[in-house]
C-alpha cells in the first residue's frame, strides 16, 4: 500500500535561499526537498527579512495580538516541485539591520516579534492550505506556535487536524523573557505552569515548544542523549528526561548537490574517490588565497582548516591553548570565522607572526568556505558542545580528514581511526583540554606521513552517505507517530523535575 502524502507545515526563523545566520538555514533549505521527494507535500514559513526576494503576493490581512493589529503581507515562493515558501512580511518587525539583534545585544521586541510569526503563519497557512497534518516547527522562535495551534485552532477546519513536531537545533538558546508579556503575546495564565511555558520565573519560548508538541526531535542521536544530562542539559534536563519517551535524534543531513567536488565551482579543479589530483590544485588555490606562497615545501605540509564561529562553544579556548604551538608543527593552518573580539585579535596576531604558516580571514565567504574544505588535509571541530555539525561532514565527503571531539553529532559521524588497524574516518579526543586536542592533531599529521594509509582513510570518509535522504525517512517515521498521539503530552506529576 502506497504511504498517504502528507501536508507538512515546516515553521523557521531562517532558512535557505532566503535567510541565514547559521545551520539551522541549511536544514531547512535542504529538509523540505528531501521530503517531497518522497512524495510529501511541504510549505516552508518564514519572516521576510530585510533583503529577501519578493514573490507573489497571495494575501493580506490584519493580525492580532492581545489588542496590536498589525497588517502584514504574505509572499508565496515555488522553491521546487512540492516544496512552497510563505514569506510573512512585516517591515515594522522583520526589515532590520539583523535577523535577532546587532552585535551580541537581541532585539527588545524579539518576544513579540517571533510570537507575532508565530500567530501570522498559522493564520496564513490556514487560509492558504486545504490540509494540515504536520506543524513541524524549529527552535525557540517558533517555540509558540504548537501552544497556539493547541490553545486556538483545535476546531479549525484546516489547522484542528494537525499535530506538532518541534525540533531542538541548540538547547543553549531557550527564548527567555520576562512572565509579564504573557497578555502581551495572546497567552492565558493558565499556561504559565512548570508543564507550561514557565522556567525559574520566567517564560521559555523552548520550553513552550518542548511542553505542547506530540514529539520532540533534536539534531543528532549523540546530542538527543546528552541534553537529558546536567552536564549538558543548559537547565532543561529535568523536562526532557521527563518527555524522553518522545523525543528522537535524527542525524541531519548535508546537501550532496551543493556539497560536491566533482561539481563545485569553488574549487579549481573537480575531484572525487577516483580522481584526488584535484585536491592538490585545491590546496594550491588556497594557499594563494590566504596570500601564502605555494612552494612545494608548502604542498608537501598538511594543511588544517578551520571554519568556525570564533566563540568558546566551538572550542576556542583549547584551539588558544594550543595557538603558540601551532606555527611549530610540520603544518600550515587556515582559518576562516567571526566571533568574540579576543579570539579575532589572538589569530590575526597569529598569522602576522607567522604569515607563511597561519592564514587568517576575519568574516564570512561562502566560496572561500568550499575551497578550504576542498583544499585542507585536516580540519579542526574541537566544540565544547556539538547538536550535530555539517562541517565534519563536509569535510569527509571532500577528502578532508577531520579532527573532532567525541561529542554530540561529531562522534556520531566520525569513525576514529584504530591505532592497530589504522582503520576509520577521522580523529576523535574526549577531554575538553588543549592537550587532548593537540594530541589528537600530532596523531592525525603523524599518520599523513604515511601516504597509503592516509588516502585510505580520506577514502573511507567519502564513502560515507550523510544525504537527507536516510534522515528524512526518519522524520517521516517521526511525522506518522505524531500523528497517532493524544492529543495533549502528559503533565508534569509531583516529584518530577521540570522547572
Amino acid at each position: 500500500m502506497k504511504p498517504r502524502t502528507r501536508s507538512v507545515v515546516m515553521m523557521a526563523s531562517e532558512g535557505l535561499p532566503f535567510a541565514k545566520t547559521g545551520g539551522l538555514a541549511d536544514v531547512v533549505g535542504a529538509l523540505p526537498r528531501a521530503l517531497a521527494a518522497l512524495g510529501h507535500r511541504i510549505t516552508v514559513v518564514l519572516p521576510r527579512y530585510r533583503g529577501a526576494p519578493a514573490g507573489e503576493v497571495c494575501d493580506e490581512f490584519d493580525v492580532s495580538l492581545n489588542g496590536r493589529t498589525l497588517r502584514p503581507c504574505f509572499h508565496r515562493h515555488a522553491v521546487e516541485p512540492g516544496v512552497t515558501a510563505l514569506l510573512v512580511d512585516c517591515p515594522e518587525l522583520y526589515d532590520r539591520d539583523a535577523l535577532y539583534g546587532v552585535g551580541n545585544t537581541d532585539y527588545p521586541d524579539n518576544a513579540f516579534r517571533f510570537a507575532f510569526f508565530a500567530r501570522a503563519g498559522l493564520e496564513v497557512i490556514g487560509r492558504t492550505l486545504d490540509r494540515v497534518d504536520i506543524l513541524h516547527a524549529h527552535d525557540w522562535q517558533t517555540g509558540l506556535a504548537p501552544v497556539y495551534l493547541q490553545a486556538d485552532y483545535a476546531a479549525h477546519p484546516v489547522l484542528g487536524a494537525a499535530r506538532a513536531v518541534f525540533t531542538i537545533h541548540n538547547l543553549a538558546y531557550q527564548g527567555l523573557f520576562p512572565a509579564d508579556l504573557m497578555p502581551a503575546l495572546g497567552l492565558p495564565w493558565s499556561l504559565f505552569g512548570v508543564d507550561g511555558l514557565e522556567y525559574w520565573g520566567r517564560i521559555s519560548f523552548l520550553k513552550a515548544g518542548i511542553n505542547f508538541s506530540r514529539l520532540v526531535t533534536t539534531v543528532s542521536p549523540g546530542y538527543a542523549r546528552e541534553i537529558q544530562t546536567p552536564e549538558f542539559g543548559c537547565g532543561f534536563d529535568g523536562i526532557l528526561r521527563r518527555r524522553s519517551p518522545d523525543l528522537v535524534g535524527i542525524l541531519n543531513g548535508i546537501d550532496t548537490m551543493e556539497w560536491d567536488p566533482m561539481h563545485d565551482p569553488a574549487l579549481p579543479v573537480p575531484f572525487g574517490p577516483g580522481k584526488l589530483a584535484g585536491k592538490r590544485d585545491a590546496k594550491r588555490a588556497l594557499l594563494e588565497a590566504f596570500g601564502m606562497t605555494a612552494t612545494p615545501e608548502a604542498l608537501k605540509r598538511p594543511l588544517i582548516g578551520v571554519v568556525s564561529r570564533m566563540v568558546d562553544q566551538k572550542g576556542f579556548d583549547l584551539l588558544g591553548e594550543i595557538a603558540p604551538q601551532l606555527p611549530g608543527l610540520d603544518a600550515t593552518v587556515v582559518l576562516l570565522g567571526t566571533g568574540d573580539p579576543v579570539y579575532e585579535a589572538q589569530w590575526t596576531s597569529l598569522a602576522e607572526a607567522a604569515p607563511e604558516r597561519v592564514g587568517v580571514r576575519i568574516g564570512f565567504d561562502e566560496r572561500l568556505a568550499h575551497l578550504i574544505e576542498g583544499g585542507a588535509d585536516v580540519f579542526l571541530m574541537p566544540s565544547r558542545f556539538e547538536p550535530c555539525g555539517l562541517n565534519q561532514m563536509y569535510s569527509l565527503r571532500y577528502g578532508t580528514v577531520p579532527v573532532v571531539r567525541r561529542i554530540g553529532g561529531l562522534d556520531d559521524t566520525v569513525e576514529n581511526v584504530s591505532s592497530r588497524t589504522g582503520k576509520g574516518t577521522g580523529f576523535k579526543f574526549k577531554g575538553y583540554t588543549g592537550a587532548a586536542l593537540l594530541r589528537a592533531v600530532r596523531s592525525a599529521l603523524h599518520l599523513y606521513g604515511d601516504g597509503k594509509r592516509w588516502r585510505s582513510v580520506q577514502l573511507a570518509g567519502m564513502a560515507q552517505d550523510y544525504s537527507w535522504g536516510a534522515s528524512a525517512r526518519r522524520y517521516v517515521n517521526v511525522y506518522e507517530r505524531a500523528l497517532g498521539r493524544p492529543s495533549r503530552p502528559r503533565r508534569a506529576t509531583p516529584g518530577e523535575t521540570a522547572p
